[in-house]
């Protein structure tokens, strides 16, 4: 009819009331009367309990507030060292990111015509077309052929234009083309996009002097970029007997796996047309 556990508490309540009434006769009576000592060698094995019992659970939930205040200071710990990591991490971004302006600027200081910082907000993900969208477009002035460079090298022409937005295809693009010169040599030819990071240069003729390590610039003949920007260096040659050209691979110098902030050339007659009221 009664739960065992209701059983046990019970018990406990009757044990402890008849702890109380047995240690209040005895304190009462003043002599060693033989029920004295009686009810003192019965009520002290339940005093005991009773104070071990107590000094137990008082230990056990002074541990548990222990852990508790443990656990809220392990916690709040953790949270300040993650807020920390945090802002070191935007620190570091932003310091990265200043470095990447500053050298974009000095860059900017070295070119004849204005230009226009923008940053890369998207990538094209397919294999056969390496373009990149930027945050520039129409209303700052960028139209279709426009050359877009970093300070190690050019990165690719505007091949769209909206008003707020610009496609821009990457040299490394199997569509591109980049009239170019071995700046050491002269030895001219075209730059033509291959894979992921490297270039082909083509009809470049093998009675011209062409070595591994070579810088390949713009020649400007092309009518897009402005001559002498670095391009990349000649990392493989080879000749074929029957050919009058050599087989050149050319490594950019731009790393498009990490391209953030980039820098387009306006022409003149965009200069002036974005400048009129």
């Amino acid at each position: 009819m009664f739960s065992k556990k209701m059983v046990l508490i019970v018990g406990g309540v009757v044990l402890i009331t008849v702890n109380v009434i047995l240690l209040s006769v005895t304190s009462k009576s003043q002599s060693t009367s033989g029920f004295g000592r009686v009810g003192l060698s019965f009520v002290a094995p339940f005093q005991e309990l009773v104070t071990r019992s107590v000094r137990f659970a008082r230990e056990i939930w002074e541990h548990y507030f222990f852990l508790v205040s443990v656990y809220q200071e392990n916690e709040e710990l953790k949270k300040s060292l993650n807020d920390a990591i945090e802002k070191n991490n935007q620190w570091n971004e932003l310091k990265l990111a200043n470095d990447r302006l500053r050298n974009l600027l000095s860059f900017q200081k070295s070119l004849t015509n204005r230009v226009v910082a923008a940053e890369v907000i998207g990538k094209d993900p397919s294999v056969w077309f390496k373009t990149v969208i930027i945050d520039k477009g129409k209303a700052d002035g960028l139209q279709k052929g426009l050359p877009v460079v970093l300070p190690q090298g050019i990165a690719g022409q505007a091949i769209e234009a909206s008003d707020r937005y610009s496609k821009v295809m990457l040299i490394i693009d199997r569509n591109s083309a980049v009239d170019a010169l071995v700046q050491r040599s002269r030895a001219r030819g075209i730059i033509k996009g291959a894979s992921a990071d490297q270039c082909r240069f083509e009809f470049v003729l093998r009675k011209n002097d062409v070595q591994i390590g070579d810088t390949v610039v713009t020649s400007g003949f092309d009518g897009v970029y402005p001559k002498g920007l670095r391009i990349g260096h000649v990392s493989d040659l080879s000749e074929r007997s029957s050919d009058i050209f050599y087989e050149i691979t050319v490594t950019p110098f731009v790393d498009f796996e990490k391209l953030e902030e980039v820098l387009v050339i306006l022409r003149p007659e965009t200069e002036a047309s974005a400048s009129e009221p």
